[in-house]
């Protein structure tokens, strides 16, 4: 019974001693030991395991980023080489919708001169017709003048001198 008492009161001093036993100095060099152990284990299993994983994962990340990268800036020459195409397309297009609005400027023009021209033509012929007719009513008119000169001398001088004048006082009044 001695050695129950014993053994019974050890841990009963040891919780009333120190309380915790990891505070105990007596306890430490083992525990150290087995951080020790524990840190080198857990050391090697991040070097060896956990590590290249993450710097794998980073280097295929990094590896990822790059490509797209590169995609992206093939894609945009390949988009600013479209751009440049179709702005000289739309260039070409400008200069024939221009050269055809041109060529349709200068047809119209050919044809407005064409038809001034045939107007005026048609024009030039009824003024030498309308100017033969003219002439022609001149003509007329001349030759009646000259009957109604005589005719008129003949009253001016019946009633300034009270008498008739002779057809040959006349034509010599025609003739002077």
């Amino acid at each position: 019974m001695a050695t129950e008492t014993q053994e019974s009161t050890q841990p009963a001093e040891a919780a009333a001693s120190g309380g915790l036993p990891q505070f105990d100095f007596q306890w430490w060099p083992g525990q150290i030991v087995w951080f020790l152990i524990m840190f080198a284990v857990v050391l090697l299993f991040v070097r060896l395991f956990a590590a290249p994983r993450v710097g794998g994962g980073i280097e295929d990340r990094e590896a990822k980023i790059n490509g797209d990268i590169a995609d992206a800036r093939r894609l945009k020459d390949e988009a600013e080489a479209q751009a440049a195409a179709a702005a000289a397309e739309t260039a070409q297009a400008r200069a024939g919708a221009q050269r055809l609005g041109a060529e349709a400027r200068a047809k119209a023009q050919a044809e407005i001169a064409a038809r001034l021209a045939e107007e005026e033509a048609k024009l030039a012929e009824k003024a030498a017709v309308a100017d033969a007719r003219i002439a022609k009513a001149r003509d007329a008119a001349m030759a009646n003048v000259a009957s109604i000169a005589s005719d008129t001398a003949g009253a001016i001088v019946a009633k300034l001198t009270g008498r008739a004048a002779s057809a040959a006082e006349l034509a010599s009044a025609k003739g002077s």
